[in-house]
């Protein structure tokens, strides 16, 4: 197996590292410090599951890769669009794109039967330029449990969790999902094929779309806000409004609200992904989490004033950051 992980960052670097200890051919596609600290030393991965460095072939140049099997997507999905330059080097006839994304992807609605079947969400997938660089019959699902982040250029720290669920949007159980998820367990993570990934996607999303814009706005971890107990019921209010989108489009995530803030206080004083990007000064990854279920509330008819408020006010935030970029 040949796998090319395009945005080798704290979850890609990851995986890639724990695909390369399977034994896999493993290329890793990242930039500046990052990729010349793991030219020099490899991937250093500190885990509570015991410390390890990989050593994969490491590059910013996606032509020196050639074709691939997989191709693993760590990069956020407001890139999406402008990757296709650098995916198609890597692209034979039956490559898949596993894409490790949060919140709605622009698959949802491909193979999915019902009165939805084929619908394009704009603010996922604006003017079809996501579909046109990442082509729906390569595209498989992919839903992370797992925390990660850069200590510093070239090492990982895992903070918790190992569960990489992955899934055909059509639901179908097909060897190149069943490939893939074999060579990721043998490398020490969780990786089972879902027939109904979806359920997944919202399960984590009931978390992402209140906790990321919220640790953003008022820069607190997610124990922070637990915490709080204003903040805690705008995240009980922002999560049941999400529950309501998701069985409109016919998923019922079948976990109780109670159950996933728990979850989220386990992570402890940990930083969300979009509270990271704004300590940085980059772009926030808010569209596929609150203006792609703004949009399914829409189109079904749902009410969700919570959600609505904190998207304009961060999306506000958002701009101002691009603005400043």
């Amino acid at each position: 197996m040949k796998v090319a992980v395009l945005g080798a960052g704290a979850i890609g670097a990851y995986v890639g590292a724990a695909l390369h200890r399977a034994g896999v051919e493993v290329h890793l596609i990242a930039r500046g410090e990052h990729l010349q600290a793991i030219r020099r030393a490899g991937v250093r991965v500190l885990t509570p599951r015991g410390d390890f460095t990989a050593h994969p072939h490491a590059t910013d140049d996606t032509t020196q890769v050639g074709p691939v099997d997989h191709v693993f997507l760590g990069l956020k999905a407001n890139s999406y669009a402008s990757a296709g330059p650098m995916i198609r080097p890597l692209l034979h006839e039956t490559t898949s794109i596993i894409a490790a994304q949060n919140g709605i992807p622009w698959w949802y609605f491909h193979g999915l039967k019902g009165p939805y079947e084929g619908y394009r969400i704009e603010s996922v997938d604006p003017g079809g330029a996501v579909t046109a660089a990442l082509p729906l019959n390569r595209a498989v699902g992919c839903v992370v449990y797992a925390a990660t982040e850069i200590e510093r250029p070239g090492v990982i720290r895992h903070l918790e969790g190992t569960r990489f669920s992955i899934g055909e949007p059509d639901g179908e159980l097909t060897e190149r999902c069943a490939a893939f998820s074999q060579a990721a367990t043998a490398g020490g993570l969780k990786c089972p094929v879902e027939r109904d990934l979806r359920k997944d996607v919202w399960i984590k999303l009931m978390g992402n779309i209140a906790f990321n814009p919220i640790s953003a706005l008022a820069r607190a971890t997610m124990a922070g806000i637990c915490r709080h107990d204003g903040a805690r019921e705008l995240v009980v209010a922002m999560m049941r409004e999400t529950v309501e989108v998701a069985r409109r489009v016919g998923c019922d995530p079948g976990i109780s609200i109670e159950r996933r803030l728990k979850g989220a206080e386990k992570a402890g004083e940990h930083k969300t992904s979009t509270l990271q990007d704004l300590e940085k000064g980059k772009p926030l990854e808010l569209d596929v989490l609150l203006a792609a279920v703004v949009e399914l509330a829409d189109l079904t008819g749902a009410e969700v004033p919570t959600l609505r408020a904190i998207h304009a006010v961060s999306d506000l935030l958002n701009a101002n950051l691009v603005r400043a970029v």
